[in-house]
């Protein structure tokens, strides 16, 4: 029995005081019955509202809503299901000789009784049990829709609440409220004089939920490149929303994504970048907002992100030049068009503190002028040995303008300073990790990496009509990296001690990003298009400086150090002492055309066809002289999306991708570009009233044309290697009753090496790669009571076992990895605590050849406190 499973038996032992734990908690927050005078009830029916009043407990207890009482019976619990949040499916605005209606619009079921109340020049509805889940995204704006309301949003805010902001241009609005069978008019009346309130708090009607969707998103960009409903993607796309990311206290990139079963950490290569496969495939295709991050551009943060997409399968139709496994795009934060304030601070194990801020809100008083700053200082010790400091500052101004009814422009700013220890982790004898304490360390203690990055740009969007719109988006980035440390070569057997080499690494690079699209709906006869076409220029500048002083190379390369009994006091030569190993200059330019067609053949048959070539140029200076290489490829997409019942869609789709190789034949011609080719079907399904959604996906993936040393000529390369990868996921994600959601999924990969490449024989599987994974997070939130607001979270990540090597001659264990959670909500602070690794698992998270085993953090606790106001 190998040690990972040995460390997940020991676990269960635990699960039954944690099970104990939740009970408790579930028995004390059974709410009270709530009382309310009839006359309150009677008033809301008939569209009487008085903000000015409040209600007034009395013996006429108020018709208690299904689901704000616990189900005692299955005939209770089903209708709990049945009649939890309501989505509000449509906004309309109609004006009236007394001022504007708002008409909230509903599939099915009716919504719950507002409350309102008047701030500054603005009239705020909020509706509980509520989420919008409109056809052209969940949020509505409208400025100016009639004289004397300057401004009209609709968003969703935490707790499945939807608000509407009505701001007047003078004063605060009166509305009265009408109740529907499907939904909600306001009917509302413009206010004459002077507001009470402040006067930078603007009055609004906005309809909102969350900032985000809770747990279970209903639509995503990064497939098609428009807000498309996942129902309708013929592919496998998953999404980490903002929700599931502040309830884990996720502040790496790899802590999120252990949420979508599958991908896992292939290496942070000691911090100066991040990679992971997907699919069977090592991927370092990483885009932020759409845009593809640098190679070298440090550990992605997440303080910002609204929420991460996984586009499965390959993505060149619409990315470019990018691995097979897929891309993951992380979505920043937008401004919002009511104020919001946050001061938010951490605390935890091994040091580690991090003050944040997050403020959003109008610059103007007609809201056309939006803002929103994110900001933190994070440091931490880290738990490897010599308490070595990581500090990190972070700052991400945005300003968005709608310049007319049709027109907005945003324009954003992020830069990153980051320093921490340069730590390859552990190292491996025999084809296993040594058995070592996990925080020693090979390095020196002066060991340091360093990036500095900055990047901004802006986003252009004008409506040419009411069916076409026109975009283009522009970002440039600068990164510098440096880093002055020891570096691991591999374990000796003999000696038992890890070979070192001395290290100075200096990349600076520049990158200039260009996109423009049109979208637009047009039909032919029954049949509706939505057409997307555009072009992508990217230009990359690289300068590397590389020096590397090794025991055969320099007299200043540092001794080996013993793995048993470790002794440390090296320090590095001089930068001039140590042997250069490349000094130069890439440029690199790739232009793309694409054309996609999402066609809607009837109501429940959709077929996506698209296509993009691509023409890459590649240019290299070092040593006086250089080197100029092109390609171009053709990548298509085809796919098609049943729905035999509205809620259920079976898909199936064919795609290629592919990414430029620049090996030379023995002939002198360039290899043709590395392929993927992948087949896939599906199904997908919204359950619970569109709260609960589930993907199924069989796929079959292959990678082919991978270039391999010349077996005539070992100066060139011939393209004759192929991997293959073919497996099941599945994912399951959204709010099961309210307050209690759910995050999991379940991965089989079978990936192997089908034809021998670079000395790699074929049968093997690839560099971490489970053949299983899987995880479960899911959190519970007392609804009402004394204890509403109290919630739990509770979940599990399994990763099997893997190889470190694509030789497979290092093994890396299984591990079943435990965290918790505790939090208290309130309407404008919360605390939380949340535990990581709670059974103190040690485990290898990600391996990289036989010295690069990065160790997995051991029990951690992180403590946060925020206040909004």
């Amino acid at each position: 029995m190998n040690g990972g499973v040995k460390a997940m038996i020991q676990q269960w032992k635990g699960w039954g005081l944690l099970v104990g734990v939740v009970g408790a908690i579930a028995t004390l927050g059974q709410p009270l019955t709530a009382q309310a005078s009839t006359e309150t009830v009677d008033e809301w029916m008939s569209g009487r509202v008085d903000e000015s009043e409040q209600p007034t407990l009395a013996s006429t207890p108020l018709p208690i809503h299904p689901f704000t009482h616990p189900a005692t019976t299955v005939e209770e619990w089903m209708t709990q299901i049945a009649q939890a949040t309501v989505q509000i499916t449509g906004v309309r605005l109609e004006t009236t000789e007394a001022g504007l209606q708002v008409v909230l619009e509903t599939a099915a079921g009716e919504l719950a009784a507002p409350t309102t109340r008047s701030l500054g020049n603005a009239l705020i509805v909020d509706i509980p049990n509520a989420v919008l889940a409109l056809p052209e995204g969940n949020e509505f704006f409208q400025a100016s829709p009639t004289e004397g309301i300057a401004l009209v949003t609709a968003t969703n805010l935490s707790g499945n609440t939807v608000q509407v902001a009505i701001t007047g241009t003078d004063a605060a609005p009166t509305a009265t409220v009408s109740a529907a069978a499907q939904g909600l008019t306001l009917s509302v009346v413009p206010g004459v004089g002077v507001a009470d309130g402040p006067a930078e708090e603007a009055i609004q009607v906005v309809v909102t939920g969350d900032r985000d969707d809770g747990y279970n998103p209903s639509s995503a960009t990064t497939a098609t490149r428009t807000d498309t409903p996942l129902r309708d993607i013929p592919q496998s796309i998953q999404v980490i929303p903002q929700a599931v990311l502040q309830d884990q206290r996720a502040l790496r990139l790899d802590d999120a994504l252990r949420n979508t079963a599958g991908i896992t950490a292939s290496g942070e290569r000691a911090g100066d970048t991040e990679t992971f496969t997907i699919r069977g495939f090592e991927s370092t295709t990483i885009l932020r907002d759409g845009f593809r991050q640098g190679t070298f551009t440090g550990l992605q943060e997440t303080a910002n992100l609204e929420r991460i997409e996984i586009l499965r399968g390959p993505s060149s139709v619409l990315y470019g030049a990018a691995e097979p496994g897929g891309v993951i795009n992380l979505v920043t934060e937008k401004p919002l068009s009511e104020p919001f304030y946050e001061l938010e601070a951490l605390a935890g194990s091994y040091g580690f503190v991090e003050p944040r801020i997050d403020f959003s809100g109008p610059l103007t008083e007609d809201g056309r002028v939006l803002y929103r700053l994110n900001a933190l200082y994070r440091r931490s010790d880290g738990f490897r040995n010599f308490d070595q400091e990581f500090s990190r500052f972070f700052i991400a101004p945005v300003l968005s303008w709608q310049l007319s009814d049709r027109t907005n422009l945003t324009v954003d700013f992020e830069y990153l300073d980051n320093i921490q220890p340069y730590d390859r982790g552990l190292v491996a004898l025999n084809g296993r990790v040594v058995d070592v304490p996990r925080d020693r360390i090979f390095h020196e203690p002066d060991d340091f990496i360093e990036t500095d990055e900055f990047r901004t740009g802006y986003q252009f969007e004008h409506q040419l009509s009411d069916d076409w719109t026109l975009r283009n988006t522009f970002r440039y980035t600068h990164s510098d990296l440096f880093l002055r440390a020891v570096d691991l070569n591999g374990a000796n057997r003999a000696t038992l001690e890890v070979n070192r080499s001395f290290r100075n690494f200096n990349i600076s690079e520049e990158a200039y990003d260009a996109q423009a699209s049109v979208v637009g709906n047009v039909s032919t006869g029954s049949i509706e298009h939505e057409l997307l076409a555009g072009v992508d220029f990217r230009r990359r500048y690289e300068d590397l400086d590389l020096r590397q002083a090794f025991a055969f190379n320099s007299p200043f390369a540092p001794p080996p150090i013993s793995i048993f009994n470790p002794q440390y006091g090296y320090s590095g030569p001089p930068n001039e002492d140590v042997p250069v190993i490349f000094d130069g200059q890439t440029q690199t330019q790739q232009w793309g055309f694409y054309l996609q067609d999402l066609i809607e053949l009837s109501d429940n048959l959709k077929l996506l066809l698209s296509g993009r070539y691509d023409i890459v140029d590649q240019t290299s200076f070092s040593d006086g002289s250089s080197t100029q290489q092109n390609q171009g490829a053709f990548s298509p997409r085809v796919g098609i999306v049943y729905q035999p019942i509205q809620p259920v869609s079976l898909y199936g789709s064919f795609s290629r991708s592919f990414s430029p190789s620049f090996a030379i034949a023995a002939n002198g011609s360039i290899l043709e570009p590395e392929r993927g080719t992948q087949f896939e079907i599906g199904a997908k399904a919204d359950l619970l009233g569109d709260r609960l959604t589930a993907t199924l996906a069989f796929y079959n993936l292959t990678r082919s044309n991978v270039p391999v040393t010349d077996p005539n000529n070992s100066a060139f390369s011939v393209a004759l290697g192929e991997q293959r990868s073919r497996g099941v996921e599945a994912n399951i994600t959204g709010e099961i009753l309210p307050g209690w959601n759910v995050i999991t999924s379940y991965a089989y990969t079978d990936a192997e090496v089908i034809e021998a490449f670079g000395g790699i024989p074929a049968g093997g599987r690839p560099a971490n790669v489970p053949k299983h994974s899987a995880s479960l997070w899911s959190t519970y939130e007392i609804q009402s009571g004394d204890l509403q607001g109290l919630g739990f979270g509770l979940g599990v990540f399994f990763v099997g076992d893997r190889f470190s090597d694509t030789a497979n001659t290092i093994a890396l264990d299984s591990y079943l990895r435990t965290d918790a959670a505790l939090y208290y909500r309130r309407s404008n602070w919360d605390l939380a605590l949340n535990v990581k690794n709670v059974f103190n698992v040690n485990y290898v998270r990600s391996g990289l050849g036989n010295s690069q085993l990065t160790p997995g953090d051991p029990f951690t606790v992180v403590g946060s406190v925020s206040v909004r106001f």
